[in-house]
């Protein structure tokens, strides 16, 4: 079974692009694409999740695990965001990562031409994340259970996290609850640069994880600011890296000279500059041993330095 979170409005029995109530899914794997009707209680997906998330116990006698959430970006499809998810969870459990991989599905169209709409249809549903998801894990970790969690978030599933922690801090509600994340990796992500240093917008994010990791491809076309359909934006995070100003927990790994070199491997990708990591074995093994968070970031075996900066091995 597959494990998703969704947000989206139904309508004749089909998920929608609009926000709508969030169902938790359990998606058999004989199924090409998520529907309504394969939702279960609330309670019942929280428990499955936790029980494939528990992988041993710690000094203490409590359970110990691990739970990824996947955010995947716009112009995705719902057979799209199906197969990444479990790329994703195949490739990582053959690494030998034993926990959970669960997907946030936020509402967004099948078309690059629908951006803006999706931008904003991320920041409408971007609270859910925490709502639904990370403050409910968190919950269970206490006092008896030592579960982890962890986001990887590619592309506008990026600026998904960054506007979730950002509206939870302006919620006393939230802010009583003791909720964080281990890990934090980003992939090609769709934020401005410049609003991942220590601003306002971007503290939330650092204060509520041990760790942040941003991919920068250089070579990704579809962050370029001269795209047509990108309006204009700032430059992007996930293409230029993180500024100089980002705080100490945060670390960027270059991934366009890996890329480069490896161009032929992901030919048949649409998109590949934006969207090779989910069929890169180097890619995910990376992602592994960031999760683990055994090996100190200048020394995971995947990544190599060069003149002060961190590139990942082609």
């Amino acid at each position: 079974m597959d494990y998703i979170f969704c947000a989206r409005n139904t309508s004749g029995g089909a998920f929608g692009t609009n926000p709508g109530p969030t169902k938790f899914l359990e998606i058999p794997a004989i199924a090409s694409s998520h529907k309504p009707d394969m939702a279960i209680a609330r309670g019942d997906w929280f428990r499955k999740v936790i029980d494939i998330a528990r992988t041993g116990t710690d000094p203490l006698g409590r359970p110990t695990g691990e739970v990824l959430i996947y955010i995947h970006g716009f112009n995705t499809d719902l057979p799209l965001i199906l197969k990444r998810h479990r790329l994703i969870r195949k490739g990582l459990d053959s690494l030998g990562y034993a926990g959970a991989v669960v997907s946030f599905d936020w509402p967004c169209a099948d078309t690059a031409l629908n951006y803006l709409e999706d931008r904003t249809d991320a920041k409408l549903t971007a609270l859910r994340l925490v709502t639904d998801a990370v403050v409910p894990f968190a919950r269970i970790q206490a006092p008896d259970c030592a579960i982890s969690t962890h986001v990887l978030a590619h592309s506008m599933g990026a600026f998904v996290l960054h506007e979730a922690f950002d509206d939870a801090d302006d919620r006393p509600a939230l802010v009583q609850h003791g909720w964080s994340l281990g890990q934090v990796m980003l992939l090609a992500a769709d934020v401005s640069a410049d609003s991942m240093g220590p601003s306002a917008v971007s503290a939330s994010l650092y204060r509520h994880c041990v760790r942040l990791t941003n991919y920068a491809n250089p070579f990704d076309a579809v962050l370029s600011i001269s795209g047509a359909k990108r309006v204009g934006v700032a430059p992007r995070v996930g293409r230029i890296g993180l500024p100089a100003s980002a705080p100490s927990k945060a670390v960027n790994v270059d991934v366009g000279v890996y890329y480069d070199e490896r161009r032929e491997d992901f030919a048949g990708l649409t998109n590949a500059d934006h969207c090779f990591h989910f069929q890169s074995p180097e890619m995910l093994k990376d992602i592994y041993l960031t999760l683990l968070g055994e090996v100190d970031r200048a020394s995971i075996p995947t990544r190599y330095e060069r003149d002060g900066k961190l590139y990942l091995r082609p």
